[in-house]
Parts: structure tokens; C-alpha cells; sequence
């Protein structure tokens, strides 16, 4: 098989770290995105994944071998969800065909598999933790489905292998991107300190104390790779985390400490991000005019919502990663380290003082 990659989602958290591995490995690499950024050793290649004929003039000319999907758009209700990312999907997979150069797909979703989506987050019956593959998909609608049917269809008709990765909240660096807790907490932590707001946990008690998990970027695209290449990981789905447990009551002290604050003594109730930090663009611009940081819109660094989402949800939620294992993925990253290479590389980049 031949090293040609076309990343969808390549601005994103999970692209650009698999751009990253990727190119290290010596691959030639198309990056898809409506309107992508330059990075070095990616071809930029812009496109619609919503309009068939976008796709088909962007793609013209380029022969994947290796397809990796890390690209949704989000919408106001799951029906809505389904629609529109499923389509992404049939339409890209629609216009590579024709030049029938693809052996593999990859597609990133998530635990929202066994959680359901953010309409019904955590809610009714849910299989027990830790999650495992076998256990299936839940019965509510669920547009991480609908894209792994789209999937399995274009593999049937075009003979491709397919593998399904689903990694728990992820830590890696992107601006604008819809979900990116770390680059979150990073700024929260910031406009405390800067301040001298407390450092609240605001999510759940079940949270602070429970056992979780999360999954480190680079150890994704590690993982996107190591499956596109195995040929005992194809037409697998597999969780993807970074291999060890924790609790937020323990994690919470260790970001304040590197940020060098002291955390508000955690009183059991939900303080969510978006009420604290509701008015907070107008702090985050002048602390950026303050330390010539290079991103003064706050809405493009951090998603309340989505860390709202995580860190609130009533169930532990600890991963399995046994059938990786056993076919022979054995990548580890303790995850308060995967949070401080963050914040280090925020800093680097002047996305945070």
C-alpha cells in the first residue's frame, strides 16, 4: 500500500497531531478542510464536504491510499446531526471512487457510542464501564452511527478496509476547534490567575470523585496509523485511551499547580463554564493586548459547552483498551503529562501567557 494520506479534518485537534505522525513516518499527505491552514509537509486541499461538486474538483488529480476522517459539523438537534454529517461522509467517500485508489478508512468518533449524544448525554440505560467494543451501539439515534454506516456501505461497494476509533475527551492543540477541553481549561486557568477568580471545578461530584479517563492527540494518530498499517486491525472498531485512570479531585490540583494557583475547595454542586465564563472575551482580550498573545478572541481557544459536557456527566466512564492490546498497540501517556506538553506548547505559541 502506498504512503498517501488524505486527512479530513486536518486544522483539527486529530488531524493536525496525525499530520504529525504521519510525517514523521514519510507520508505524502492531502489535508481536506473547508477552508485549511498551512502546515508544513501537508498539501492544503479545499473543500465542501457538504457539496459533491467541491469535493469532486478539490480531489481531482489525488490518489489516497489511506482515508482518515476526523470532521464533523455540529447542529442544533441529533436529527439534524445525522443528516448532515452523515452526507459528509457518503459525499467524500462518493467522490474518491471513481479513482479507486483507497485500501483503508479511518474514522474518528468516540464514546458518545456508549454515552449517546449530547441531546440525551449520559441519560437512560447506558452498558456498564468500562466500555467495550463488543458492547455495541445503544438504541437512541446517533450520528456517530449513521457515519459508520456510510462507511461500511463505500467499503462494500469499493472493497476497502475500514477501522472505527472512538477515544474518550482528547488533549491536543487546535484553534477554532468545537471541542478542545485542555486548550479550555488552559484559558480558564489563565483568567483566574490573571484575576484572581477562584479555580472551581465546574462539574459534577461524580466527576471530582469518579474514576475517568481521556486520550492524548498524538497518541490517536499513533493509533489511526498503527491500524491503517495492521493488517489483523482491519475492519476493527477500537476505544483509544491514554492507558491509565484518574480523578478529577486529583487532576484539578495538579493543572492549578502547574499554572501556579491554588484550586477553590470543590463543594459538591455543578459550576459550569459557561455561566463563569459568560463574560469573559473582554477580559481574555485585554489579557491578550497585555502579554502580545496571538489569539485575543476567546471564542476561538476555548468550548465551555463541551467541557461543561464531560466534566458533568452523572457516571464514571473508564475505557477498555484490551483489543488494541492484543493486537499488539501498546502506546502509553500518562495524561497529566499529555495536559502540561499542552499547556507548554500554548505557551510556545502564545496562545496563553
Amino acid at each position: 500500500m502506498s504512503k498517501t494520506a488524505l486527512i479530513v479534518g486536518a486544522s483539527g485537534i486529530v488531524g493536525s497531531a496525525t499530520a504529525k505522525v504521519l510525517a514523521e513516518d514519510g507520508w505524502q499527505i492531502f489535508g481536506l478542510a473547508r477552508k485549511p491552514t498551512q502546515k508544513q509537509g501537508v498539501t492544503p486541499v479545499a473543500a465542501d464536504l457538504l457539496d459533491p461538486a467541491s469535493l469532486a474538483t478539490a480531489l481531482s488529480g489525488i490518489t489516497p491510499s489511506t482515508v482518515f476522517i476526523s470532521s464533523w459539523l455540529r447542529q442544533p438537534t441529533e436529527t439534524e446531526n445525522i443528516r448532515v454529517n452523515s452526507a459528509m461522509v457518503r459525499n467524500l467517500l462518493d467522490a474518491l471512487s471513481p479513482a479507486a485508489s483507497v485500501r483503508h478508512v479511518a474514522l474518528v468518533t468516540g464514546l458518545k457510542h456508549y454515552l449517546g449524544p449530547f441531546e440525551a448525554y449520559g441519560k437512560g440505560s447506558l452498558p456498564q464501564t468500562p466500555f467495550r467494543e463488543e458492547q455495541g451501539r445503544i438504541d437512541v439515534d446517533n450520528f456517530y452511527y449513521a457515519q459508520e454506516d456510510e462507511v461500511f456501505a463505500a467499503a462494500k461497494r469499493d472493497g476497502f478496509a475500514w477501522s472505527i476509533h472512538r477515544p474518550h475527551t482528547i488533549i491536543g492543540k487546535a484553534v477554532g476547534n468545537a471541542m478542545n477541553m485542555g486548550t479550555t481549561l488552559a484559558v480558564y486557568a489563565t483568567i483566574c490567575k490573571e484575576t484572581g477568580r477562584p479555580f472551581r471545578f465546574p462539574g459534577a461530584d461524580m466527576q471530582w470523585n469518579g474514576l475517568t479517563d481521556m486520550t492524548d492527540a498524538t497518541l490517536l494518530g499513533r493509533h489511526l496509523l498503527w491500524a491503517a498499517t495492521t493488517p489483523a486491525a482491519a475492519n476493527q472498531d477500537f476505544n483509544v485511551v491514554n492507558g491509565d485512570i484518574f480523578r478529577w479531585k486529583w487532576m484539578w490540583n495538579r493543572i492549578a499547580e502547574w499554572f501556579g494557583i491554588t484550586p477553590a475547595e470543590f463543594d459538591g454542586s455543578a459550576q459550569p463554564l459557561e455561566t463563569q465564563m459568560a463574560d469573559d472575551a473582554e477580559i481574555w482580550r485585554d489579557i491578550a493586548a497585555r502579554h502580545n498573545l496571538a489569539e485575543p478572541d476567546i471564542h476561538r481557544l476555548a468550548s465551555p459547552w463541551h467541557t461543561d459536557a464531560d466534566l458533568g456527566r452523572p457516571i464514571e466512564v473508564v475505557t477498555d483498551m484490551s483489543k488494541s492490546r492484543r493486537l499488539g498497540f501498546l502506546e502509553y501517556q500518562p495524561t497529566d503529562d499529555a495536559f502540561f506538553a499542552l499547556f507548554e506548547q500554548l505557551r510556545a505559541d502564545r496562545l496563553i501567557p
